[in-house]
């Protein structure tokens, strides 16, 4: 699904893609929810069957309060037992109601039940599954009971058992009852008030309102400093899920969601790079900037970030480290192709668009702005559809005979808020020869582009991102092609679409005078549907026919997650196991 950026762009980011690695680590060191240097000694004496470090470790956390860490510590040891369990069984004969003990076992039976259930959606859980899920869930409940019991003050087992809730199904009252407890023990405790933002998310059992009242009102109470300060940023996660960056869409208010990015980028700026802590919050703040469409100041995030990505909430779009890197990515391309050539302000993508070559060996060159343009895809308005999202531009899709779509931009489709100074998007402003050469690589199917510019008409034919041929058809009589010119051209097209003979098509691509109608001829010879009524009289002739569709613009973000939306396995939407 990865494409570059449009030709006109390709320039810039050549030259200064390599800039925008500079502080960011190589791919392979990235790893997700790397353990520290204690958690990883202990993960591997356990792997050797030993468990006295982990219990050692562990009583170290209950004794120093240090809930964060015991958190992520006693989830790493569960999810280790879930396949490494023997060092588990000799610890529990060693020490029968050992309260660190009673804790990884509880986290692991949470494990376990979600292991058969999958993270995948709802509709793809079978009902044996489900039986299966919440069976093991309801045999979990006294050994969860007992990791509470045992471990007074500590706010860990709360944040399992509102897990556990989320799970069951469990009343609001239940829920009420575990945060109570577990703030009783800690107010500010992290882990805590990251499982009940996802229980107060709408996808679960409350409401967009709910949740970020709930996020404020706890990173609010949080001392100056505290990795709480940055929970709002979770929860704008979660709404991101549901409604797509800005412009209006969506119950919150934008600037709602703006306020706690500044936040949270406030917040950035009190810790150091490559900081562990928080890169809990800084892969939330990482997606959000990138929502906004503030690329710069998520390639800066990505740097302080480093290795450290996080399961959440890159999970959510499929696989963590795949979707870290994929957008990590995506946002330098976006900044390298946004930075202008030799410095200075950035002109508007027509002003900086150089005169193209129509074609090896020829030496007249076609305006980079195109007025009029309309392309012919050889293929159906699903695949098609798919295809432009990735061009972070508004276009319109309209079916034509023989299982081929007409596509043009419409930025008349574009809400007022989008036009008005709304242009970074993935692939920027451009015109449909740009945005062809994009959408039609990594695709078999051929595109033909067809534009009015001046009085002049061209006809570019594309496949897998490449120019195959162009062609003009000049009003001048003088500007006709060479016979050997336009036979070069007419093989390309007979080649694409499969005639035989090209020499028809040589004529008709020699033809001055009345370039329609030369277009009609070709269009007819390649067994094309004809052009729409006004092409060539008013932009947008595809607004008129029955069964357009528009293809709203995207942000990076959104372009991305539409993208994959195709794909409905892996962690993604409400059906996700509960935060760790």
């Amino acid at each position: 699904m990865a494409k570059l950026p449009g030709v006109l762009a390709l320039p810039r980011m050549l030259r200064h893609f390599a800039t925008t690695g500079e502080g960011l680590p190589e791919d392979g060191a990235v790893e997700v929810d790397a353990p520290d240097d204690a958690l990883r000694a202990v993960l591997s004496a356990a792997r050797s069957g030993t468990w006295e470090p982990a219990a050692t470790l562990l009583a170290e956390t209950r004794s120093a309060g240090g809930w964060y860490r015991r958190g992520l510590f006693s989830a790493g040891l569960a999810e280790l037992a879930l396949h490494h369990h023997g060092w588990l069984d000799d610890w529990n004969r060693a020490r029968p109601g050992d309260p660190d003990l009673a804790l990884v076992l509880a986290e692991l039976e949470i494990d376990r039940a979600w292991e058969i259930r999958t993270a995948a959606r709802a509709r793809h859980v079978s009902q044996e599954q489900f039986h299966a899920f919440r069976t093991l869930l309801n045999d979990a409940t006294p050994v969860l009971r007992t990791a509470a019991d045992l471990n007074p003050g500590d706010p860990v087992p709360w944040r399992i058992l509102i897990g556990h809730a989320m799970g069951l199904g469990g009343p609001r009252d239940v829920f009420d009852e575990y945060l109570a407890r577990g703030r009783d023990c800690d107010p500010h405790d992290l882990g805590l008030h990251t499982r009940a933002v996802q229980y107060l998310a709408q996808k679960w059992y409350g409401s967009h309102a709910e949740m970020f009242d709930f996020a404020e009102s706890a990173a609010a109470a949080a001392p100056e400093g505290s990795l709480l300060r940055g929970l709002p940023l979770q929860a704008v996660t979660e709404y991101a899920l549901d409604h797509d960056a800005g412009m209006g869409q969506g119950p919150v208010a934008w600037s709602r969601i703006e306020a706690l990015v500044e936040a949270g980028l406030e917040l950035s700026a009190a810790y150091g790079p490559g900081d562990r802590q928080a890169a809990k919050f800084r892969n939330h703040l990482a997606l959000a900037l990138i929502r906004c469409e503030r690329h710069h100041e998520a390639l800066e995030t990505f740097r302080l970030i480093g290795t450290d990505a996080r399961t959440f909430p890159w999970a959510y779009l499929g696989d963590a480290r795949e979707i870290f890197l994929l957008l990590r990515k995506g946002v330098r391309v976006q900044v390298s192709t946004s930075t202008p050539y030799f410095g200075g302000s950035i002109p508007s993508p027509v002003a900086e668009a150089p005169s193209e070559t129509l074609a090896p060996g020829t030496t007249a060159t076609v305006p980079a702005a195109t007025a009029m343009a309309l392309a012919v895809v050889g293929a159906r308005m699903s695949e098609v559809r798919e295809a432009v999202l990735i061009t972070g531009t508004t276009m319109r899709l309209a079916p034509a005979p023989r299982g081929s779509t007409l596509v043009e931009t419409a930025p008349s489709a574009d809400p007022p808020a989008r036009r008005k100074g709304m242009r970074r998007t993935l692939l920027g402003e451009g015109e449909l020869p740009r945005l062809a050469r994009a959408f039609s690589r990594g695709e078999t199917w051929p595109v033909l582009v067809v534009a009015k510019e001046g009085a002049d008409y061209t006809l570019r034919l594309y496949r897998d991102g490449r120019e195959l041929t162009a062609h003009v058809w000049w009003t001048d009589p003088a500007e006709m092609p060479t016979q050997e010119e336009a036979a070069k051209r007419a093989t390309a097209l007979a080649a694409c679409y499969g005639l035989a003979d090209h020499r028809p098509l040589t004529a008709a691509l020699r033809g001055t005078g009345a370039p329609l109608q030369h277009i009609g001829e070709t269009f007819t010879l390649l067994g094309l549907p004809p052009l729409p009524a006004g092409f060539g009289d008013r932009p947008e002739p595809l607004a008129d026919m029955r069964g357009a569709q528009v293809v709203a613009r995207r942000s990076l973000f959104g372009a991305i997650k539409e993208t994959l939306a195709s794909d409905d396995s892996g962690h993604r939407g409400g059906e996700l196991p509960p935060l760790s």
